[in-house]
């Protein structure tokens, strides 16, 4: 936390008497600079204060619905969060030395603004079950947010395809050319992948809408207070069952930097082919100039920098997750200090997932495919080997048997026997029929089965990625929870 002149700490190492603590009743003294330089954490969750001004809103709703506050307190509170609010807004919030986090700031400038009634804020709450409610609020907006990015770049994969119509290239296994496949194929691989990531998003959404107000520090509260109807008020869709559970669960936040972390090997996966693709060596695509970069010493360079990062922040998003797991594996029940640690591997992977999945998605929609050297590629004769033994088990061989009939031609052709067409036609079992199956462009036409990567099963998988984004987006928009201030 940055600290001015004005806000810095006594020469004695305390807080001003003037700046309060939210425990200072129960201490003879402040707290030391480096107690509080260790353990603030204002500098990151400031990104929480829609949260925390809207949760603090429904919390005031609630305790004047039990009478907890009069009808005047609890407008002139939720007046002053307002205040509060446009100050965020635009930037003229003024943050002091005892102000740990956001929570802190909030309450303290709410009191500021409303005088006493502001002091009635924190009636029946504890920042334990606030920063839960909080975290949870900022998850289902953000959480959200990933998924309609996501959404939008299974869609930019989807118009590629469309837009590449029977052009093909090598399917690769161990990197090795394989078999031919059609480009609309590969490029949709790409867009299923991330269709599961969105529907684990969805489900991570669904088990985080519970709200945690009104557990109190772990036990709940004597007052007559309404969690149920917070949890409304909210957009939750349930309240909580354990207040003990509540206010130490972090289980939606470790399940939301797993997912975050898968998304990002998918788009590591994305970032390595289009690395490769985009090399002299493959030559397959070439990238737009605005989602390039140059060299500051080599003029000719075109670097495919975003297909890098992606690549290599997967690294970052997997050291967030083992990072968490590794911090919540120790922790008894209820809340601990240690649970400070889990928003910000959560804020910075939300960050680069998100970040990462606008720029390949810009990426990929403005690439151009060279087709010929693609298909060229994907023609090498021997990328019709399965074809060949498939042919012949269309005549009665075992398979087995057949694999070893085509392999044995293989290793005749590289040897410099002769090309795989001629020593094919030369062969009875194969002739003219499995000659013709050598020849450029027919290989891929002869993925017929579901799902497979020719023309004749392309059209049934285009419908169903169609209706998988439909039903995704739907799902989404079904998704309660607030959006801002309420």
């Amino acid at each position: 936390m940055d600290l001015d002149d004005e806000h810095k700490f006594a020469r004695d190492g305390e807080l001003p008497a003037k700046a309060k603590t939210l425990w200072h009743g129960r201490f003879t003294g402040g707290p030391s600079e480096s107690l509080m330089a260790y353990t603030v954490s204002l500098s990151y969750d400031q990104r929480m204060w829609r949260d925390d001004i809207a949760g603090s809103k429904a919390h005031v709703r609630g305790l004047a619905r039990v009478g907890l506050l009069t009808e005047d307190e609890r407008n002139d509170i939720l007046s002053a969060l307002d205040q509060v609010a446009v100050e965020m807004e635009s930037a003229t919030f003024e943050f002091v030395a005892s102000d740990e986090d956001i929570h802190t700031a909030i309450e303290r400038r709410v009191t500021e603004i409303a005088g006493p009634a502001g002091g009635k804020l924190h009636t029946a709450r504890s920042r334990n079950d606030q920063v839960a409610t909080d975290l949870r609020l900022w998850c289902k907006r953000e959480l959200k947010d990933v998924a309609i990015r996501l959404v939008e770049m299974q869609e930019a994969l989807l118009e590629q395809a469309l837009g590449a119509g029977d052009t093909y290239l090598p399917g690769y296994t161990h990197l090795q050319r394989a078999q031919p496949v059609l480009l609309s194929h590969h490029l949709m691989a790409h867009g299923w992948a991330l269709g599961r990531d969105v529907s684990r998003l969805i489900d991570t959404l669904h088990r985080l809408d519970v709200s945690p107000l009104g557990a109190g520090a772990l036990a709940g509260s004597s007052l007559p207070i309404d969690p149920v109807g917070t949890a409304a008020d909210l957009g939750f869709a349930k309240a909580f069952d354990n207040s003990l559970d509540a206010v130490s669960d972090r289980d939606f936040v470790a399940e939301a930097v797993f997912d975050l972390a898968l998304i990002g090997i998918h788009l590591s996966r994305i970032g390595e082919e289009w690395v490769l693709w985009t090399s002299g060596e493959f030559g397959f695509v070439k990238l737009d100039d605005g989602y390039a970069t140059g060299s500051s010493m080599l003029p000719q360079k075109k670097n495919p920098d975003i297909a890098e990062l992606a690549r290599g922040k997967s690294g970052r998003l997997i050291g967030n997750l083992t990072g968490l797991l590794a911090t919540l594996k120790g922790l008894p029940m209820a809340y601990n200090r240690d649970l400070q640690e889990d928003k910000e591997p959560l804020f910075d992977s939300v960050e680069q997932v998100t970040l990462a999945v606008a720029a390949l998605t810009g990426m990929i929609a403005t690439a151009t495919f060279n087709v010929d050297v693609m298909q060229a590629a994907a023609d090498e004769e021997t990328m019709a080997a399965t074809d060949l033994a498939e042919f012949l088990v269309r005549g009665g061989m075992p398979f087995r048997e057949a694999h070893a009939v085509v392999g044995a031609h293989v290793q005749a052709c590289i040897a410099g026997e002769g090309s795989l067409a001629d020593l094919v036609r030369a062969d009875p079992l194969l002739g003219e029929d499995g000659a013709a199956l050598v020849a450029p462009g027919v290989g891929v036409k002869m993925r017929t089965s579901r799902g497979a990567a020719g023309p004749a099963a392309r059209e049934e998988q285009v419908g169903s990625y169609r209706t998988m984004l439909e039903n995704e987006m739907i799902e989404i928009r079904s998704l309660t929870g607030v959006t801002g201030v309420n």
